[in-house]
């Protein structure tokens, strides 16, 4: 069990998921957002701040033995509205573990580092990145300081490619890249838990019949998926039908409407 797990972003949607479930993990969950936060048990410690004030985040992160790095901003915005925390903030965490003893991260980035691809190409960890978003350009910067900092420093990251988490895939897309939270929990478990990690790039997926993805590259892990979209294809199917779509449409790259969107520019 560790010691005491940090938790950024546990205000949002995985954060919550987290905080909820992950209390047989660690003696101490250590909370953070830039949004405010209660605790809800003794076991909860709060310390909201911003991830682009490194003074913070090194506080953050000492006394910490891992690290599941949900923090930032997670939709598409403007340039300058992704630098703070999504950039600046990652190269604070990396630093501040540099400096209190290397835990074990689990970063989370994103499908949208390899959104441009078409849903036709299938991926593993070596394919290249084609990021959709400025969005997804931090993903990017974030995975490329993970490789560095465990090439240069020894400091292990489980990279995380998340595809779509939520309680059920809400579109057709999805029926590809949906990830069951009951399977990002297994595999944060493992993460924290598995002897020698290194710093593998994951595809946060689950075991879906038409996924994208390939992860025979972290075999040696042990985790596995058990979930899979086929139970709500029908449904989801059906749902496309009645909005004017095609059932069995999939969109043009892999990032969906990211890819297709126009890239923001600050007004």
């Amino acid at each position: 069990m560790l010691k005491r797990l940090l938790i950024t972003g546990a205000a949002g949607g995985l954060g919550q998921l987290a905080r909820e479930n992950l209390g047989d993990l660690a003696q101490h969950l250590r909370l953070s957002d830039i949004s405010p936060l209660q605790a809800t048990s003794p076991q909860e410690e709060i310390m909201c701040g911003d991830l682009s004030d490194a003074a913070f985040v090194s506080q953050l992160v000492e006394g910490c033995d891992g690290i599941l790095h949900l923090g930032g901003v997670s939709v598409e915005n403007h340039f300058e509205a992704i630098l703070s925390a999504n950039i600046i903030g990652v190269h604070n965490l990396y630093s501040a573990a540099q400096q209190h003893g290397q835990p074990r991260i689990l970063f989370a980035s994103s499908n949208h580092t390899i959104g441009f691809h078409s849903p036709s190409t299938r991926l593993d960890a070596s394919s290249v990145t084609r990021p959709d978003s400025y969005y997804g350009v931090s993903k990017c910067f974030g995975e490329a300081v993970a490789s560095l900092y465990y090439d240069k420093l020894g400091q292990e990251t489980a990279i995380v490619r998340i595809g779509s988490c939520f309680p059920e895939p809400q579109d057709v897309r999805m029926l590809s890249t949906w990830f069951s939270p009951d399977d990002f929990l297994a595999l944060i478990r493992r993460v924290f838990t598995i002897d020698t990690l290194g710093c593998p790039v994951i595809y946060g997926v689950s075991a879906n019949r038409d996924a994208w993805w390939d992860n025979h590259e972290i075999d040696h892990l042990g985790w596995k998926p058990k979930d899979s979209s086929e139970a709500y294809r029908a449904q989801v199917e059906a749902r496309a039908t009645a909005q004017g779509g095609e059932a069995d449409s999939q969109p043009q790259f892999q990032g969906g409407a990211f890819a297709t969107a126009a890239l923001i520019t600050k007004s």
